[in-house]
This record gives structure tokens, sequence and C-alpha cells, in this order.
């Protein structure tokens, strides 16, 4: 089954204070756990304005990295582990668990929430 490069809706009202996980496809591959190697295809946008800033979509292949080593921001750390694989889900990640209030590489402003509509490729 090939996935889609998923749209994301614009969320109405305040970001929430904590981590939101929602799971859109529930994967029945293998399952991601702490120290698991993850290849995930993403795509971001800003919970402020529903304006994407990154997607590895756009580049074409997934991004890798490893669970629960501080390789990515603490939401993505959280918000992936526990998927298998061919699952999606839909992290809510509040600024204390992404970039806080210094913001990144001026596409994410300083205390900006962020959505992200994360499909779990592969796990080693």
């Amino acid at each position: 089954m090939a996935l889609e490069r998923p749209e994301i809706d614009f969320i109405d009202g305040p970001p929430p204070a904590d981590l939101q996980i929602t799971d859109i496809t529930v994967g029945e591959g293998d399952q991601a756990g702490h120290g698991s190697t993850v290849s995930v295809q993403y795509v971001g946008v800003s919970h402020s304005t529903g304006e994407e800033f990154d997607a590895s979509w756009n580049r074409g292949e997934p991004l890798r990295f490893k669970l629960g080593a501080r390789q990515v921001i603490p939401g993505w750390d959280q918000g992936v582990l526990g998927m298998r694989v061919g699952g999606r889900r839909q992290l809510v990640i509040p600024p204390n668990l992404a970039y806080g209030d210094r913001g990144a590489g001026g596409l994410i402003k300083p205390g900006e929430t962020l959505v992200f509509v994360v499909d779990l490729v592969d796990v080693n």
C-alpha cells in the first residue's frame, strides 16, 4: 500500500498545553520502541497559521532517527514511540516539547505549537 502525502486541516482554537497524539491509522507492522531506529514520512505545519514549514515528502525520502536519542525534538521522541509500521499519527506539539522560545531557522517562530502528520515507514 503506497502512502499518500497527507493534508493537514487548520486547527481552530487555542493550542493545547500538552502533547496531543491522535492515531489516524493504526499500523500492523513492527512497533517503534525506545532505542529503535525509525524511518518516517511527515508534514509539519505551524498551529497558529496552518502554514507548512517542512515535509520529508518534499525531499522524496523518509527521515531516519533513533528514538529516545535526542536526535529530534522531544515531542517526536514521545509521539512516535509505540507506533507500528504502516501507521499514521497526528502530533500536536507544544513549544516546550518543540523549539520553545527560540524558534527554528526563521521558519518556526518563537513559542510556536507544531502540528505534524507522521507515517511510520520502517523500524530497525
